[in-house]
C-alpha cells in the first residue's frame, strides 16, 4: 500500500443513508483510507457503494451521528466545493464548447490560477495522460479513451486531497477498457494521490486496490487486499463474487469432507460434522483416475487460450469447474483424478 502517499487520509465513522422516501441506501459503515491509497469499492448495483462516494465527495449527508473526517478534519457539514476533491464520473461531463486545454484548466481558472501558470500545468497533465497533440480539439473529436483521459486530467488539475472516481471505464468497450485501465493504475501510481474508486468489475478492482471493500446490500461484506479477497474470502457472497468458485457442502468425517468421488482433506476440519467450503477452479489438479482420493468424469472441455475450463460431475454434489493448462489432453466422457492441496479448501461460515 502506498501509505505515504500525497492528498488526505479519509476516516468515514458510522455513516449510513436513509433517503427521505424511507430507502435505506447505506448500512452504517465505519471505514479508514490512508493516504495516498487506492481503495476500490466494490459490489454489484444497488449495493451502496455511490452513496458511500457521494458521502465522501459531499454531495450527500449521512444520517444523524455519521462523520466524515479528512486527516483528523471534521468535513461532514462541508459542502463539495470546498472539500478540495477531484471527480471523474462515468459520463466524463466534460464541456463541449470548451477545448481540451480549456477543459482541463477550468478548475485552475475558476480559482484565479495566472495564465501562464494553468498553461504549464495543463502541459504537465496533457504529457502524464498522453494526450499531448489534443490541447485545441473539442471533445467531440476524441474517442472514448481519449475523453477518460481529459476527464482524469481535469480532476487532477487542482491538486486534490482525494481523487474519487465512479465507474469511470463502465462506457467503453471491453479491450479499450482492458487497456485504459492498466494506464489508470500508472497514472495513479504516478500521481500517489488518494483515491477512491468505484466499480462493479473485479479486474478493474483487483488492478488498481490498495485495498477491495466489497459491498452488498448496503452493508461491507469484507475489506482486504485483492489477495486476501480472492483467496480468503470471509463469506460465501465474496467468494462467489470474486472469480470463480466451486463451493462444496458436504458432511465432514475425520477432518475429510465426504464427497461423491471420495475424500477431500481439508485444514480446520477436524471438529465439524458439516462443511461448507470454497475451491478456486485453477487449484483443482488433473491426473490419472487410479490411486487419488477424489475422481470424476469430465462432461465438457472449453478451450480459452491460456488454459482449459473442464466441467467435472461426480466429484462432488454439484459438478467442479476446474482450470486446466491448455497442453493437457482432455475430452468429455473421460475419467479423471483431482488432485486438490488441503490448503486450497477454504472453509467459509454457514450462511445466515
Amino acid at each position: 500500500m502506498s501509505g505515504g502517499g500525497h492528498g488526505a487520509a479519509v476516516h468515514i465513522e458510522h455513516c449510513g443513508k436513509t433517503f427521505a422516501d424511507g430507502t435505506r441506501a447505506l448500512e452504517p459503515a465505519t471505514l479508514a483510507i490512508a493516504r495516498g491509497e487506492t481503495l476500490v469499492l466494490l459490489g454489484p448495483s444497488g449495493c451502496g457503494k455511490t452513496t458511500m462516494l457521494r458521502i465522501i465527495a459531499g454531495l450527500e449527508l449521512p444520517d444523524p451521528g455519521g462523520k466524515v473526517l479528512f486527516d483528523g478534519k471534521d468535513m461532514t457539514s462541508v459542502p463539495i466545493e470546498r472539500r478540495n476533491v477531484g471527480m471523474v464520473f462515468q459520463s466524463y461531463a466534460l464541456f463541449p464548447n470548451m477545448t481540451i486545454a480549456e477543459n482541463i484548466g477550468y478548475g485552475l481558472k475558476i480559482r484565479g490560477m495566472a495564465k501562464p501558470d494553468r498553461a504549464a500545468r495543463v502541459a504537465e497533465l496533457v504529457a502524464l495522460t498522453g494526450i499531448a497533440g489534443l490541447e485545441n480539439r473539442r471533445v467531440d473529436q476524441l474517442s472514448g479513451g481519449q475523453r477518460q483521459r481529459v476527464a482524469l486530467a481535469r480532476a487532477v488539475a487542482i491538486r486534490p486531497r482525494i481523487l474519487l472516481l465512479d465507474e469511470p471505464l463502465t462506457a467503453l468497450d471491453a479491450a479499450l477498457r482492458e487497456r485504459l485501465r492498466g494506464e489508470l493504475n500508472r497514472l495513479l501510481r504516478a500521481l500517489g494521490i488518494t483515491a477512491i474508486y468505484v466499480t462493479h468489475d473485479q479486474a478493474e478492482a483487483m488492478e488498481l486496490g490498495d485495498r477491495i471493500v466489497v459491498m452488498r446490500k448496503g452493508a461491507i461484506a469484507q475489506i482486504g487486499s485483492p489477495r486476501e479477497i480472492y483467496f480468503a474470502p470471509q463469506n460465501r457472497f465474496v467468494a462467489e463474487f470474486i472469480g470463480a468458485a466451486n463451493i462444496v457442502e458436504t458432511t465432514v468425517e475425520d477432518g475429510r469432507l465426504v464427497l461423491p468421488g471420495g475424500r477431500l482433506s481439508i485444514n480446520g476440519a477436524n471438529n465439524l460434522a458439516q462443511a461448507v467450503a470454497m475451491i478456486r477452479p485453477e487449484t483443482i489438479g488433473i491426473v490419472a483416475p487410479g490411486n487419488v482420493p477424489l475422481s470424476g468424469m469430465i462432461d465438457s472441455v472449453s478451450f480459452v487460450g491460456d488454459r482449459q475450463r473442464l466441467v467435472v460431475s461426480g466429484a462432488a454434489h454439484k459438478p467442479l469447474t476446474v482450470d486446466a493448462p491448455n497442453t493437457i489432453d482432455a475430452k468429455a466422457g473421460e475419467r479423471v483424478g483431482l488432485l486438490i492441496a488441503p490448503e486450497a479448501v477454504r472453509l467459509l461460515p454457514p450462511e445466515t
